[in-house]
Parts: structure tokens; C-alpha cells; sequence
């Protein structure tokens, strides 16, 4: 296995050297570990607006991107530490995520502490959500990264995310801070950050190559992280006026489905959620537009589309539920 890692704490240049090694690097299998500094990054398909508790956010200089990747909003600061695996994948249909989970909780695991993956997308540690992960194909590659919660401060965690009270209708645990805890804090013998990640680096793969990108590559990584990470057209300007707004808490994730309508047809849609899609809702939405504002008529478009990939586990009349409400 490859192994780079970014030499940045900027997430605007860090998001973009992950896209430039999915989209250049389209043979053998790399493993990234790398950090953002004081960092909401929130997944494909939400509304940021929504996400982010605005003047916490700018009180303390919180920077705030926009990942290609599906599922919720989360805070990185140096105390956690983000990994990511890019390989090919043969058969998209029944990829899971367990194949790349099991590796990090085996790693974890060898550090003695009680690891567990869970629900959609999760790594628990003593029963505390330590890492949150999402996955994205792209021309039979795929990208599958998360993040370690090491030793972050819970303070800014809770302070920094907007979190929909709709998450924990049936949970016990009701605040950000009670769900989520820190690898540190359960280790059976201290150890620091540093010493995490050389660890790490070990224990997610038999033998690694130690990789760079090239002068070209480097350069395109600068020109996506100013043409697109950087700009706030990508990590805000997707929440245009709508007539038709609702939002519906599933199993597979919450969906929000927002509809300009004019002479019965839709001249505009855009679905937010944390839903674990794995490819981009653009197309979809692209088709979308001119559909007479009709339950068939939307049903017959959500047809020609795989929603899994899409949506994850959010089904086409549950979709429809939300848009025809």
C-alpha cells in the first residue's frame, strides 16, 4: 500500500490533495493520514447554514469546507487525526463499508481498547463515537476516509455544530458532548498524537510505500483548492430560495428536500441530508428540472437513477414522502 500524507493543516488544500490522488492515481491502493486545524467539514449534501452555529463559528476563526463525501458535519481540530483509503473497487453494487472499517477497529483494538463499528458510519470505543466515516466512487475508484477523535476538544465539538435535535429522537444520549469521546482517554498506557500516527501507519497495512505527488500533481491541488475548496459558491452558495421546503428523519439519515415550482413544473431542487451517498446528486438534479411537479412524473426520473449510491439506504418512496408531503 501507498502511503502519503499532505504536509498541510489547511483543510482547503488538504481536501483537494485527497480529490487529486482519487482522480490521478487511478491503479494500486493508498493510504493517507493527515489533519485539519480548527475545521467544520460537512458532508456533500447538507445545507452548511444549517450545520454550523454561526457565531461560534466566527467568534473562533473556525474554518468551514465542504467534502465530496456524504453523511453529517464534523469538527476537526489537532487533536484528531483523519485517514483515508483509495482503491479500486469492482463490483460498486455490493460495496460496504465493513471492509474498510474492520481494519481500523483492529487497529484500535491492538491498542487494548474496546472498539466496535456501529450504526451507518461509526467507531465506538467504550460505547463513545470515536470515528465517523463516508465513502465516494469515482470511474471504479473509491475513496473511504474518516476521523479519529484522539484527544479533541469537546468544547468546540459541541460549540461549533448546529446539531437537529431530530437525531436524538431515539437516543439516550442528547447532546454532541455525551456521544463522543476521545482514544486517549481510554488508553490502558498514554501515549501522544505523534506516536498515534506512526502507530497507525503500521496498523492499516501489512507494508507501505512511502509516495509523493509530482510537481504537476502539486499544482493541480493548488488550482482545485482556489478554484473550488476555497470559493464560497462550493462550501455555502447551495442554499437558494425555495417554494416547497421538508425535512423527514429516516433510518438511513435525515433527508431535506427544497422545490421552486413555476407553472407546475420544477424549475429548481436540491436535497440536503447526511445520508451516506457515494456519488454526486448533481445529475439528479439536473434531470429534475422541467419534471412536472407530480408524484409519477418524479418517481419515473428517481427510475433512471441508483439511488443507493445516492441516498444510501433512503428508499424512492420515502424520498418521494418527503417531496410530495
Amino acid at each position: 500500500m501507498f502511503y502519503m500524507e499532505t504536509g498541510s493543516r489547511d483543510p482547503y488544500y488538504n481536501l483537494a490533495f485527497e480529490e487529486i490522488v482519487l482522480q490521478r492515481r487511478t491503479t494500486g491502493e493508498y493510504l493517507l493520514l493527515w489533519q485539519n486545524d480548527n475545521t467544520i467539514v460537512v458532508g456533500q449534501n447538507q445545507n452548511t447554514e444549517g450545520e454550523i452555529n454561526r457565531s461560534f463559528v466566527e467568534a473562533h476563526k473556525i474554518n468551514v469546507v465542504r467534502r465530496t463525501t456524504g453523511g453529517g458535519a464534523v469538527y476537526h481540530d489537532l487533536g484528531n487525526l483523519n485517514y483515508s483509503f483509495i482503491t479500486s473497487v469492482e463490483d460498486a453494487e455490493r460495496l460496504t463499508m465493513e471492509g474498510f472499517t474492520k481494519p481500523v477497529v483492529a487497529a484500535l483494538r491492538g491498542l487494548g481498547l474496546s472498539a466496535e463499528a456501529s450504526g451507518r458510519n461509526d467507531i465506538l470505543v467504550d460505547g463513545r463515537k470515536v470515528s465517523g466515516t463516508a465513502q465516494r466512487l469515482a470511474k471504479g475508484r473509491i475513496l473511504y476516509h474518516g476521523t479519529l477523535l484522539f484527544d479533541s476538544n469537546p468544547g468546540m465539538v459541541e460549540g461549533a455544530l448546529q446539531v437537529d435535535p431530530a437525531k436524538f429522537r431515539s437516543k439516550s444520549a442528547k447532546s454532541v458532548r455525551s456521544r463522543i469521546g476521545n482514544i486517549r482517554a481510554a488508553l490502558k498506557t498514554d501515549m501522544t498524537l505523534p506516536e498515534f500516527w506512526d502507530y497507525l501507519k503500521t496498523a492499516l497495512a501489512d507494508e507501505i510505500t512511502p509516495a509523493v505527488l509530482t510537481p504537476e500533481e502539486l499544482s493541480a491541488v493548488e488550482e482545485l483548492k482556489r478554484t473550488k475548496y476555497n470559493t464560497w459558491e462550493w462550501n455555502f452558495g447551495r442554499s437558494p430560495k425555495y417554494d416547497r421546503i421538508n425535512k423527514v428523519w429516516f433510518e438511513g439519515g435525515g433527508l431535506e428536500v427544497r422545490t421552486a415550482v413555476e407553472k407546475g413544473l420544477i424549475t429548481d431542487i436540491v436535497f440536503y441530508g447526511d445520508f451516506l451517498s457515494v456519488s454526486s446528486l448533481d445529475d439528479l438534479t439536473a434531470a429534475m428540472r422541467g419534471c412536472p411537479f407530480r408524484r409519477e412524473a418524479a418517481a419515473e426520473v428517481l427510475d433512471r437513477f441508483p439511488l443507493q449510491a445516492l441516498f444510501g439506504s433512503i428508499r424512492k418512496e420515502e424520498i418521494l414522502d418527503t417531496m410530495f408531503y
